[in-house]
């Protein structure tokens, strides 16, 4: 196996099909700086191209999952489009905001499910990452804050985009209007998260039990499954059962197929190649 790449402000590693993805700057509470977009998205690529990661697990080290973005990042981004030309400052800024975009809908962008795992704070640009995760859980002393409204900026990397489909748009206009503190069973209840677990111990052990589950499926059937709820969701029903039906056109009879059916007529667990 090739070695996994080594980063900054990420953990990774890999085994028995399950990718686990740490955010690692627990000395700020995972605060996101202009590194950890670029090492985000660069996870996500590692873990698209990798055939033995099945699907990955985003947790973070440390008290709090993610206190939305470093504040010293403005000043990165201030230093990094300046110009002295104004229209020219401005078309930078504009293709640094793209960017930074980009490296969250990596997350979604790639074929492997990917599910967060999330305790304690989890604010602002923490709220970007999760919602763009396929599967979301939190323990009861996780709490989400839809920050930047108290920053006195407007959210841009895709909470705006995404909440409102999880949890309607009456509610995610509550929380991104106000920024007021959602508690892990809130959390559940309006559906940000599929479950919330008693504690730290519990939602471990919850999470890494799914993520054994979905790396004994057929790896090419999940993937499949992504991209069709994926395309879905911004797609009329027409052009969603179009598309399946050329995924299935494509990809129906495969190994996964027969394997799956040896494996029921001799009754014991399927073998999937990766």
């Amino acid at each position: 196996m090739n070695a996994l790449p080594a980063f900054e402000t990420l953990q990774l590693s890999l085994d028995e099909g399950i990718a686990r993805i740490v955010l690692n700057r627990p000395e700020k509470a995972n605060a996101i700086n202009m590194t950890m977009w670029q090492e985000l998205r660069s996870a996500m690529q590692w873990l698209q191209r990798t055939p033995a990661a099945r699907v990955a697990i985003l947790r973070a080290a440390g008290a709090h999952f993610c206190a939305g973005l470093d504040l010293a990042s403005f000043d990165e981004l201030q230093a990094a489009t300046r110009d002295g030309c104004d229209g020219r400052s401005r078309e930078k800024l504009l293709a640094a905001i793209l960017d930074i975009q980009d490296t969250v809908t990596a997350i979604e962008r790639c074929t492997k499910p990917v599910i967060a795992e999330v305790h304690a704070a989890c604010v602002g640009g923490g709220i970007d990452i999760i919602t763009a995760c396929d599967l979301r859980y939190c323990s009861a002393q996780a709490w989400f804050s839809v920050k930047e409204i108290d920053v006195g900026i407007v959210a841009d990397v895709g909470t705006l985009q995404r909440l409102p489909l999880l949890i309607g748009e009456g509610m995610a206009r509550e929380l991104c209007y106000s920024g007021r503190r959602v508690e892990g069973a809130e959390a559940q209840a309006m559906r940000l998260v599929n479950r919330c677990h008693e504690d730290a111990q519990a939602l471990r052990e919850g999470v890494e039990a799914m993520a054994r589950c979905l790396a004994a499926k057929s790896p090419l059937a999940l993937r499949g499954t992504k991209q069709a709820i994926t395309h879905a969701r911004e797609h009329s029903i027409a052009d969603g059962l179009q598309q399946v039906a050329l995924w299935n056109a494509a990809m129906l009879f495969s190994t996964d197929l027969a394997e799956a059916a040896q494996a029921r007529r001799e009754r014991r667990a399927p073998r999937f190649a990766d």
